[in-house]
């Protein structure tokens, strides 16, 4: 497996920062790890840098989870990438809806290292 760019975008520096470190204690073959407070820092992201999945918190200012993977999923070389909610939603309705929107999977926190791993891993070999 090539090395894997990846976006996080939480409003939560620390969260961002949990993330980071459980993504290098997965293991995978990590490139780039992009890193944004908000779906509109991450949309700037985007169109800057190519990425090979992207993490996302739900409920963010400005503009979130929701809003971003919309916006995601209307940018042609976006529509297929990888795209991880990560969020303390526990809701069916809140994850039916991000499902049908286009959110590859959901990642409920606390969440473990094997959980991420597993299924990021599972996603970038599809």
């Amino acid at each position: 497996m090539e090395s894997i760019d990846l976006l996080i975008v939480d409003d939560s520096a620390a969260i961002r920062k949990i993330l980071q470190r459980v993504l290098l204690q997965t293991e995978l073959p990590l490139g780039t790890v992009f890193e944004a407070a908000d779906g509109s820092q991450g949309l700037d992201l985007l169109k800057q840098h190519r990425v090979d999945a992207i993490l996302s918190d739900i409920n963010m200012p400005n503009m979130d989870g929701v809003e971003f993977l919309k916006s995601v999923r209307e940018i042609p070389e976006y529509r297929s990438t990888p795209f991880i909610m990560i969020t303390t939603e526990g809701s069916q309705a809140r994850v039916k809806e991000v499902a049908d929107l286009g959110a590859t999977s959901y990642v409920r926190k606390p969440f473990t290292t094997d959980q991420l791993r597993d299924k990021l891993t599972s996603l970038l070999k599809s």
